[in-house]
């Protein structure tokens, strides 16, 4: 009896039960008026303490069976993941209406199933039963795997299939802090990782934009004249120099006039956006984390004064990221249909870019990444590839390709162009350089978020690196 019965599902198109929690199926998306071809799900995931970190997961276009797993994580600390999903590779971006969704051609799952984790609590839907939202790198680690333990529990048929873990921006440090938990569990396939413009070293990211404000023109040579004369010895600049008072003085005015203005930090090509009319953004605190310590007397001054200045005035106060316009996906994900489609329970804190919170209470406790770093590289069974957009001054390219040659890996083909597709021509994509198991490669006039700026190239760079072709 039950074959003719599962003959009868299988000839209707109903698809027969797999592990999958049956609960957690978005079943109808508002703002999109068709059925898509591939399951998605969307719930909450058990860390620890009594954090659950809410998850979307898109399966893949082809076979799910077949398709690798990525896991996605933005970063902040306190952004949300869901911006990866909806503004960058996910299979719907958000359009400016705040309620419809556009196909993504370039999406993501077309190659892979991908795993979007809001993380740590506090970010996104993400929340702790106790209502604290404290938290740091080693506790985010931890709760990130434990998370992802918890995913294969409600997921166990893709625990065979290769996994990645992928990120951007804070992700620099999220994503290999991980992975090194993961590389300690054998019964997760750990294939590879991936960062755009991440987080590497504070010192070295901080230094670096100083050559890549003044060569990119956003300093004259005036400023740095004087910086070279107060900063710099016969051998080098030391732009970090907090003990020379002159130094720090110049310092300081640079940083006010790259980062207190509306120059798009995560496109100095791009035009700096705004959220909603009269809306106030926190151009100063969100840098802190890229930033000198002598840098956070100022800043706290100076948005202490702004905020004086304009409270009287009724407008709306928003600490989202500076020059990027999150009004239509915070529209979009706070309306109650779509809550309710994601399975979000009521009660819970309007879904926020960035939590202002989570950021400026978490526990720094990586200063860089090279610990976990080495020990991945140590393993040599792990790919690794670190991409930048060539146009991002807040992670740019240059404190990154600094941080890689630290590491004296040796080289096995040298910097050079890569190419992409478009349509039967091949254009640059950027450049790269290549090692043992590590790939470093710019994509050509992106900034921080490659897959919105170059979504084509971003899509043919994914695609290779999953079926480890060379740039």
């Amino acid at each position: 009896m039950m074959l003719p019965l599962l003959l009868c599902a299988l000839y209707l198109g109903v698809r027969p039960a797999e592990a999958a929690p049956e609960a957690d199926e978005i079943i109808a998306l508002p703002g999109i008026n068709y059925q898509p071809s591939f399951r998605q799900f969307s719930g909450f995931l058990n860390a620890s303490g009594g954090k659950h970190l809410h998850y979307w997961f898109v399966q893949c276009q082809g076979d799910p069976r077949s398709c690798p797993l990525v896991l996605w994580l933005n970063g902040g600390p306190g952004c949300s993941s869901l911006a990866g999903l909806l503004t960058e590779h996910g299979p719907f971006l958000i359009q400016p209406d705040g309620s419809t969704l556009k196909t993504n051609q370039y999406s993501w799952n077309k190659l892979a199933n991908v795993l979007y984790l809001e993380s740590p609590a506090g970010a996104g839907f993400s929340y702790s039963d106790d209502k604290q939202i404290i938290t740091g790198d080693t506790e985010t680690a931890k709760d990130n795997y434990m998370a992802l333990k918890d995913f294969f529990r409600l997921f166990p048929e893709f625990a065979k299939n290769d996994f990645y873990i992928t990120g951007e921006s804070y992700g620099g440090f999220y994503v290999p802090a991980l992975a090194v938990e993961v590389s300690k569990d054998s019964g997760i396939n750990l294939k590879g990782l991936a960062i755009g413009n991440g987080i590497t070293d504070y010192k070295l990211i901080t230094f670096s934009s100083v050559y890549f404000a003044y060569y990119h023109g956003l300093l004259d040579i005036s400023t740095w004249s004087c910086l070279e004369s107060v900063c710099c010895d016969d051998k080098n600049c030391d732009f970090m120099a907090s003990d020379k008072k002159d130094c720090k003085a110049v310092i300081n005015r640079v940083y006010r006039q790259l980062h207190g203005t509306r120059l798009n930090v995560y496109n100095i090509y791009h035009p700096c956006e705004e959220g909603e009319p009269g809306e106030i953004r926190d151009y100063g605190d969100h840098i802190k984390a890229y930033l000198p310590d002598v840098m956070s007397p100022q800043i706290d001054s100076e948005f202490s004064k702004k905020l004086k200045e304009m409270s009287p005035l009724n407008k709306t106060i928003s600490l989202g990221m500076p020059c990027v316009n999150d009004t239509d996906v915070t529209t979009y994900l706070n309306t109650p249909e779509v809550q309710s489609a994601l399975h979000i329970p009521n009660g819970l804190p309007p879904w926020e870019m960035c939590n202002y919170n989570v950021r400026i209470n978490f526990r720094r406790e990586m200063k860089d990444s090279r610990e976990q770093y080495r020990h991945l590289l140590s393993e040599k069974k792990y790919r690794i590839l670190v991409y930048t957009g060539d146009t991002d001054l807040m992670c740019n390219f240059l404190g990154i390709e600094w941080y890689i040659n630290s590491f004296n890996l040796e080289e096995q083909k040298s910097y050079h162009s890569w190419m992409y597709k478009d349509g039967k021509q091949s254009q640059i994509a950027g450049y790269a350089k290549q090692y043992a198991n590590l790939t470093l490669l710019t994509v050509k006039g992106a900034g921080h978020m490659v897959p919105t700026d170059k979504p084509l190239v971003a899509f043919q760079m994914f695609r290779r690196y999953l079926n480890n072709e060379p740039f």
